[in-house]
């Protein structure tokens, strides 16, 4: 009987449903019917009076004189009295609360006659309240429809100048398709002078006064998403801000900065935590997220959010953005700040900027999210309560050892291609260091290629380790990080037995190795002896890069070892195993991901079993000389989700059925033969060939 449409404010879920309401051919269903709107200060009682005009031509006056229970019981009764036995359409538009939708869809009779209730929300828990088949998430326009309705709504029915069409088409792309910035804009647009001139001037930079004024118009629809969130979740909504407009904000990324921050709740851990708080910005539909092979990796802002808000990040003193100069000399803007965000790096090497930093003292973040800045400029680092520094997008020639006066820092992400100092180890306090190397070209034969010191086996607090293409240096005796939870971007090489026993509660481990042809090509394959004592491993990603392969398919000299148990997503990638070694692999009970890229397996045949892979959920296969994929069963993969094959081109066969769960298969440039074995149940939606 229900039926939802949710979406992000401003999306048009009410121009639908408003379109639903008074479309001749549906309204002449229904006998009675009512458009509400709610809002997030809807009352019950207010609700039931609008219903009772529309569907009653008005309500009883000694109703209306009652007070207190006595007038809500009679305003239920009218309700439920005037819906009885009716054939009934009510629009519940912008819903927020679930108490009062409760009591509004307990009042509607349920007459088994086709009566139908219509909400719009911005919230995935109230959409929910509709069946699974009844619940529609609207999605935002494309290039083609964000263009038709900017023309629509600035020329009419008139046709676009030719001049203005290549503009014109930008500025609505720039839209993001989002149906309330176009119209917004083409106001502004309507009664601005119609110019080749002025619309390359709007097309080309989204803080012309055109889309700051469109923005500034939407404010009061958008602010409320802002407004209404829980206390603990506005900071976090916030933070995404302080990344640059159009930037794709790795997920795994932004949840360290919100735990640093000391943003979570710590009844839980801090993972669990952030990924709960993300979860609940994503169902108020203030978050977008990208996926890769079926898993969310980033997440970004509409541009109409993220001007909202770095308003009210500037108004409450959340953080402070410096873009131009103005913004670096603003020393009252700059005045009891807690977190400085750098968007134009060449703003530290104007001295005027540099001694105005110099007297802002309670800086807790400093985070450079400009364009990547490959020239030296000087970082102020006399910040001395710093607990984040996030500066990968500068390059450094040297190691800054101010950092070392930091002992406060818990985050530390850097871009330098020498080694670190052994006495990063007085940085007791940190948590995260993050090195990456500029252009660099990593040795695969160099055994001793560490860009790490000894010391950094002194550092227990580390839970985050990611140094681009260096080997670990050898532990002394005793030497233990008991906290280390991730392991990023190390040569295979030092992941010997000795070190990774020495990080017991690894959950994330990445590494990749350079194979050059004089090499060993097995070589790399020791590791996985090792790996297989990592029992708290959840995610492993391992990357043989330009590798080795022989004619003939063989098995390896060191075969795939058991992995842990509770591994949940594993990436491969270059290794060429044969594909029965994929038993090894498919009995994990908790593998959800599994990526295979560049002959992680090869072979012409891969037959599985419908015992095999009980829980996998996303599988991509990219690059392979696979021939036939089949299964013994006529069901392959019973809990997949997402599935994508590329670049497959001699493929042939693949099996025709998989569980009941899918959502999409992407099949992109392979062989077109494979096609034919996708089973026709599959909607175009679902399937989809490239």
């Amino acid at each position: 009987m229900a039926v939802s449409l949710r979406g992000m404010a401003g999306i048009g879920k009410t121009t639908i449903a408003k379109k639903l309401f008074l479309d001749p051919l549906i309204s002449t269903l229904f006998d009675r019917r009512a458009f509400v709107t709610i809002g997030p200060k809807g009352q019950f009682e207010d609700v039931l009076l609008d219903i009772l005009n529309q569907v009653n031509r008005g309500v009883d006056e000694k109703i209306v004189l009652m007070e207190g229970e006595g007038k809500l019981s009679g305003l239920k009764r009218m309700v439920q009295g005037r819906l009885t036995e009716s054939r009934y359409f009510i629009v519940l538009d912008d819903v927020w609360v679930m108490e009062l939708l409760y009591q509004l869809v307990d009042l509607f009779p349920d007459n088994n006659n086709g009566s139908k209730i219509l909400l719009t929300t911005r919230l995935e828990q109230v959409a929910e309240i509709a069946d699974e088949h009844c619940r529609y998430d609207i999605r935002f326009l494309d290039k083609r429809e964000s263009w038709d309705l900017l023309r629509h709504k600035v020329f009419d029915e008139m046709p676009c100048p030719i001049e203005l069409e290549r503009a014109g088409k930008k500025i609505a792309e720039n839209c993001e398709g989002l149906p309330l910035l176009i119209v917004t804009v083409a106001k502004f647009l309507s009664k601005a002078e119609k110019t080749r001139e002025y619309w390359n001037m709007v097309a080309n930079d989204k803080q012309n006064s055109v889309f700051v004024g469109a923005y500034d118009q939407m404010s009061k629809v958008l602010y409320p998403s802002y407004n209404y969130l829980p206390q603990h979740l506005k900071p976090c909504f916030l933070y995404m801000a302080v990344f640059p407009q159009n930037y794709k904000i790795p997920r795994s990324k932004l949840f360290n900065f919100w735990i640093v921050e000391g943003f979570l709740e710590l009844a839980c851990s801090p993972d669990y935590s952030a990924n709960q708080f993300f979860e609940s910005l994503v169902s108020c539909s203030l978050v977008l997220v990208h996926k890769w092979s079926g898993v969310m990796k980033t997440c970004s802002l509409h541009s109409s959010f993220l001007y909202l808000c770095n308003q009210e990040a500037r108004k409450i003193k959340f953080f402070h953005g410096l873009k131009n100069l103005d913004d670096g000399l603003a020393k009252e803007s700059l005045e009891s700040q807690r977190r400085l965000c750098i968007r134009n790096n060449v703003l530290f090497g104007i001295k005027d900027v540099f001694d105005a930093m110099a007297s802002v003292s309670m800086v807790l973040s400093l985070l450079c999210t400009g364009p990547y800045h490959k020239y030296p400029v000087p970082i102020y680092l006399g910040l001395k309560l710093l607990k984040i520094l996030d500066a990968l997008t500068i390059r450094l020639y040297e190691f800054p050892i101010e950092v070392l006066n930091l002992v406060q820092l818990t985050y530390l992400a850097i871009t330098f291609n020498g080694k670190i100092p052994s006495s990063i180890s007085k940085l007791w306090n940190l948590e995260y260091l993050i090195v990456n190397r500029h252009l660099s070209i990593v040795k695969s034969d160099d055994e001793n290629s560490s860009y790490l010191p000894t010391k950094i086996w002194d550092m227990k607090e580390l839970k985050h380790l990611q140094v681009m293409g260096s080997n670990l240096p050898k532990p002394r005796e005793g030497s233990f990080l008991p906290n280390l939870s991730t392991l990023l971007n190390v040569s295979a090489r030092s992941c010997t037995k000795d070190v990774l026993e020495r990080i017991p509660n690894l959950q994330k481990l990445e590494f990749r190795n350079e194979v050059a042809p004089d090499n060993n090509a097995d070589q790399p394959l020791r590791f996985f002896d090792c790996v297989s004592d990592l029992r708290e491993l959840k995610i492993l990603k391992c990357v043989i890069v330009n590798p080795i392969f022989k004619n003939e398919v063989a098995s390896p000299l060191f075969p795939l070892s058991i992995f842990s148990s509770n591994l949940y997503q594993l990436n491969l990638s270059g290794f060429g195993y044969p594909w029965e070694e994929m038993k090894k692999i498919s009995s994990l009970p908790k593998l959800e991901v599994l990526n295979l890229r560049c002959y992680a397996f090869r072979g012409p045949k891969w037959e599985v079993d419908r015992r095999e892979f009980p829980n996998l959920r996303f599988l991509l296969i990219e690059d392979t000389d696979l021939v036939h994929w089949t299964t013994d069963d006529d069901y392959c993969l019973k809990e997949l989700m997402y599935m994508k094959m590329k670049h497959c081109y001699k493929l042939k066969e693949i099996p025709r059925k998989f569980g009941l769960s899918v959502q999409k298969i992407e099949l992109i440039e392979c062989n077109p033969l494979a096609e034919v074995f996708i089973d026709g149940g599959y909607s175009e939606s679902s399937f989809i060939r490239e």
